[in-house]
């Protein structure tokens, strides 16, 4: 329980301090989108069903360069608040759900150079 406020906390945080861009992408909607991929990200196993579509929902939203900036900014930014986030699970998510990216999720993707 204290795992979920404590994420929670974070994505309220991270909505609050993120910069405000011309992408159509809010950090509160990446959040929501991909808060049922939490414990997947963290534990692993079967990636639940409501994960999957926030990564779709994502996926077409981010129709801009501002717009996948942004995501990738969001994403970084809520993932720093995540304890215990495996970074492969969440590198290999967009393809576990049937998305394909043309860049690495990863915290060392450089989100100012995604078209």
């Amino acid at each position: 329980m204290a795992f979920a406020l404590r994420f929670f906390a974070c994505l309220v945080l991270t909505v609050c301090i993120v910069a405000t861009t011309d992408a159509a992408i809010s950090c509160g909607t990446v959040a929501s989108s991909l808060a049922p991929c939490v414990n997947y990200l963290s534990k692993g196993g079967v990636v639940p069903p409501p994960c999957c579509a926030g990564v779709k929902k994502l996926n077409s939203m981010a129709k801009t360069t501002p717009d996948r900036q942004q995501a990738c900014q969001c994403i970084q930014s809520v993932a720093k608040g995540v304890s215990g986030l495996n970074p492969n699970l969440a590198s290999g998510l967009p393809g576990k759900c049937g998305v394909s990216i043309p860049y690495p999720i990863s915290m060392n993707t450089d989100c100012k150079n995604i078209k």
